[in-house]
């Protein structure tokens, strides 16, 4: 993905600390940040923010949580949140590898990795986000039961993510080589999910927990 420069977008970002924060003191956790005992769902690599914008709409009793670098790409999920205001919303300005940075463990209750960057060439297996070093850091946040749901339009990297996650012994289910044509309900979308159905193609689905300790 090719990022469009913003030189605005930092400043920007900054200026909104009611939504997006860079740090998380060691004793703080996300009951007091949103003050309240709602579950807690991240999103890794939350992109523009479209899909935990119109979550936390949907969802109002559930807290979400989206994590990306690009303050380039933040600032557009900024600006949604701006426009509709919810109170059970909030970004962190921050690289995916410094998840426990900002996760107390077993703090997250569901996990999403939607449509991140393939990284198809073999050199750069250790990026993919479902690399083995990544769902280490998951299963540290997520509650012993937690989920992990992931969508992609990427063949290759999908046929990855099973097989890197089986490998790590986590269970599968609800795995769909064709959510728009499945009967999985209550489906919000992204906006390259969007992008992707109207042209045609497959959209890769599954969800996952890790097994217990």
């Amino acid at each position: 993905m090719r990022l469009r420069h913003k030189p605005w977008a930092k400043d920007f970002i900054q200026k909104h600390s009611e939504y997006v924060l860079t740090s998380v003191p060691n004793d703080t956790t996300w009951q007091d940040i949103f003050q309240n005992d709602q579950p807690l769902y991240v999103e890794v690599g939350t992109g523009k923010g479209k899909f935990l914008d119109n979550m936390s709409v949907k969802y109002p009793h559930i807290n979400f949580v989206g994590i990306e670098k690009f303050e380039s790409v933040l600032v557009t999920g900024v600006q949604r949140a701006l426009d509709t205001q919810p109170d059970n919303l909030k970004f962190i300005h921050s690289d995916v590898n410094h998840l426990l940075d900002f996760f107390q463990e077993g703090e997250v209750d569901r996990l999403f990795i939607n449509f991140t960057d393939p990284w198809p060439k073999k050199r750069h297996e250790k990026r993919r986000l479902t690399y083995k070093t990544f769902l280490e850091l998951y299963q540290q946040v997520l509650r012993p039961d937690g989920e992990i749901h992931m969508k992609t339009d990427n063949q290759g990297l999908f046929e990855y993510s099973i097989e890197s996650m089986s490998q790590f012994g986590m269970k599968l289910k609800n795995i769909s080589l064709d959510l728009h044509r499945s009967n999985i309900e209550e489906n919000v979308m992204t906006e390259y999910e969007e992008k992707f159905s109207e042209k045609g193609e497959r959209i890769y689905r599954l969800e996952a927990t890790f097994p217990r300790k």
